[in-house]
């Protein structure tokens, strides 16, 4: 069965309304209404304001630049295509160059009945107004996406702890059957949990800034950092005690993988263990010596982790 999405009703709503609307008024060319309707339904809030000034100012530069242009030149084709090569960089010059669609329509109503009259401008003027207005007011509902967002950041956690506790089975094991998918999704989830947090800050008008997109950009951030301690940890050749008791660490972290901020506790933890690791008897062989180094890269990646969470603040 086919899912019709919000939008698409919203869009048919709004075409009704304003056709309805400017037929009922007895308005020429009504049909242009639901065109405006169309090209004004946006995703966001914030964005169909900024369509709607747009598309509004760009249709009255519309009716000035057609005026002018047929009014020297006559109402020919070729006037048209004068009218467009010096209309579209103009708009784009004010910065108004998305209205270009809606500011054309207008135009081609004064090229259809050829003549610039009050009662014509009344009528093109109604027109917008409807036409844009309807699309204004289809986009005050919009969805609320919090749902998809926290379904976002529990999927990006179940990552996380995912990718820790197969740390820790390799750190005691030296051995895993894990594939690593988590690591593919994990980059895919926080790009598109930041675009959907980012629509959820233009929903909101009076917001410029939004926890849920911090919160992914910590995430970003943190899993910037494991993409760098997986491979780290794989070259190690044999297990040594001082892993093991950083593999316990690790289970102990990806079991408090959460939106709050314990951050502190397991630095105190990883700062402890780091020193332990250090009053250990010294390495007597060079593959030892390796490997101890190599946790102690891994200790300094794992602290930043911590520190970046750390300075979040939900």
């Amino acid at each position: 069965m086919v899912k019709i999405g919000y939008r698409t009703v919203k869009t048919a709503i709004g075409v009704f309304v304003s056709i309805f609307l400017a037929q009922w008024l007895g308005l020429t060319f009504p049909t242009a209404a639901g065109i405006l309707t169309i090209l004004s339904i946006q995703i966001t809030r914030k964005r169909s304001l900024k369509n709607a000034y747009a598309r509004f100012l760009a249709c009255l530069l519309g009716l000035v630049f057609g005026f002018l242009f047929f009014k020297l030149f006559g109402y020919h084709p070729w006037s048209l295509l004068l009218l467009t090569l010096c209309f579209v960089p103009f708009l784009v010059k004010c910065r108004v160059q998305e209205g270009f669609v809606s500011a054309f329509v207008i135009v081609l109503h004064l090229y259809t009945v050829k003549t610039f009259t009050l009662a014509f401008l009344v009528n093109e003027v109604s027109i917008m107004g409807i036409g844009i207005g309807t699309g204004l007011l289809m986009n005050l509902y919009m969805p609320n996406i919090e749902r998809d967002l926290q379904t976002y950041q529990q999927k990006i956690e179940e990552n996380f702890r995912t990718i820790m506790k197969e740390l820790a089975v390799y750190l005691k094991n030296h051995e895993s059957m894990w594939d690593g998918k988590e690591m593919l999704e994990t980059s895919d989830l926080i790009n598109q949990a930041k675009s959907l947090a980012i629509r959820n800050v233009e929903n909101h008008l009076l917001r410029n800034t939004d926890r849920y997109y911090h919160y992914f950009q910590m995430r970003e951030e943190q899993f910037k950092l494991l993409e760098r301690v997986v491979p780290l940890i794989s070259t190690l050749s044999y297990s040594v005690p001082q892993g093991e008791k950083i593999a316990d660490f690790l289970e102990h972290l990806s079991e408090n993988i959460h939106p709050g901020n314990t951050a502190h506790i397991f630095l105190d933890q990883l700062r402890k263990i780091t020193e332990e690791i250090k009053k250990t008897e010294l390495p007597k062989t060079r593959e030892e010596f390796e490997i101890r180094a190599t946790l102690f890269d891994f200790l300094r990646e794992m602290e930043r982790y911590l520190l970046i969470k750390h300075k979040f603040r939900p």
